[in-house]
């Protein structure tokens, strides 16, 4: 069973930077799709970035393009979404999630992906 562990989180001040990752343990994270999500107090969970199982293929929500960046390292097991110029708005609990596949795809559907990390806290304040 494949696990997931998001890290890295904490607060930062605005225009600030964090870089999360996504350690994965009990199976190898080569043959998946990787999305990260958000959910922000009193909010539905959002989709933030995902990439492709070969990394052929990232994409991002219109909110963080720009300003984050989303890779991975099959080597280590590992996903990581470097986040800069954080704004308030960006504070939600982050967590990654990830879908077995045999093709290049990804997707911002949260229904798709079949196994999740606990989830790290990001806050974006003064």
């Amino acid at each position: 069973q494949l696990q997931l562990v998001e890290s890295g989180g904490g607060l930062v001040q605005p225009g600030g930077s964090l870089r999360l990752s996504c350690a994965a343990s009990g199976g190898t994270l080569d043959d998946h799709a990787i999305g990260w999500f958000r959910q922000a107090p009193g909010k539905e969970r959002e989709g933030v970035s995902w990439i492709s199982r070969s990394a052929g293929r990232t994409n991002y929500a219109d909110s963080v393009k720009g300003r984050f960046t989303i890779s991975r390292d099959n080597a280590k097991n590992t996903v990581t979404l470097q986040m800069n110029s954080l704004k308030p708005e960006d504070t939600a609990v982050y967590y990654c999630a990830a879908k077995p596949t045999s093709v290049s795809w990804g997707c911002f559907m949260s229904t798709k992906y079949d196994y999740w990390g606990q989830g790290t806290q990001v806050t974006v304040s003064s």
